[in-house]
């Protein structure tokens, strides 16, 4: 059985995960006590429901700090349990919930909604390591949804590697484990025929393959991966987010994020994500 857990930050895009996994044929269930997944699975097991996704979060209160344990104990009974935890940036809530005017779930008439958000990060903090996360503050509601689907499509067991690229001037990913800068390298961007393009392109690759420095620095990246990459799987890492940065995330980053995800092809499940990319999708 396949059990798929959602959780993170109130406003973050629980919603949107959930519909999708259901749209996908999962037997779907928001607002799940922490308490009760145990004998949710008991009663899916008798009707022999082969894929289930659940939110649980901060509105099951002082009960999900026991979700660990229960992801251990549904996982040694044989379960292909995940966690996928959303997360966005302060400010990016705080917007959200202007715009839809709706009330913060731990709102309790004497807290402000940073201070609501605040607590609730405190309240997650203790599965978010657990988790594969996502950084939901600067992605569009169908980039957003891909990458769940991407998420689902999983094998169960193993480090999922995952190779990302972004722009500085768009702030670090929440969820990134490791960052490199490349912005020291030369930039494609200011040749015209290759500003409208990508790391993706043909073009670009072989303008970054060019320059010796760029080769090195990939080299150099790929080999501290490689040398420190068991040490994440020893210590039961289910996820590990490999971040690459330049100006704009539309160039370097994405050629850098892309060709180390061919050299890691068969290390580890693989996952490429390119979040300036994937607000045009």
């Amino acid at each position: 059985m396949q059990l798929i857990i959602v959780s993170g930050l109130s406003g973050s895009g629980k919603s949107i995960a959930l519909n999708v996994l259901e749209d996908a044929g999962y037997y779907t269930v928001d607002n799940l006590p922490a308490q009760l997944l145990p004998e949710l699975i008991r009663f899916l097991r008798t009707r022999a429901i082969p894929r289930a996704a659940v939110s649980i979060d901060a509105r099951s209160g002082d009960t999900l700090s026991a979700l660990p344990a229960t992801l251990a104990q549904l996982r040694s009974e044989g379960v292909d349990a995940r966690l996928l935890v959303l997360e966005a940036k302060t400010e990016t809530l705080v917007q959200r919930f202007s715009e839809t005017r709706r009330r913060h779930p731990l709102a309790d008439g004497t807290l402000t909604v940073p201070e609501c958000i605040a607590r609730e990060r405190e309240q997650l903090a203790a599965i978010a390591d657990l988790a594969h996360r996502i950084d939901t503050s600067d992605l569009r509601p169908n980039a957003l949804r891909a990458w769940v689907k991407d998420f689902a499509g999983l094998s169960g067991t193993g480090l999922t590697l995952l190779f990302a690229s972004f722009g500085f001037k768009h702030g670090i990913p929440l969820d990134a484990d490791l960052v490199f800068d490349v912005r020291c390298l030369p930039n494609p961007y200011y040749d015209p025929v290759l500003r409208p393009q990508t790391g993706k392109d043909d073009a670009v690759r072989a303008f970054i393959e060019a320059d010796a420095d760029s080769m090195h620095m990939l080299a150099d990246i790929g080999d501290y991966v490689e040398r420190w990459l068991p040490c994440f799987v020893r210590d039961n890492r289910a996820y590990l987010t490999v971040a690459m940065g330049c100006t704009g995330g539309q160039h370097r980053s994405v050629y850098f994020a892309e060709t180390l995800a061919r050299r890691f092809a068969g290390h580890a499940r693989l996952l490429v994500r390119h979040r300036e990319l994937a607000q045009g999708q």
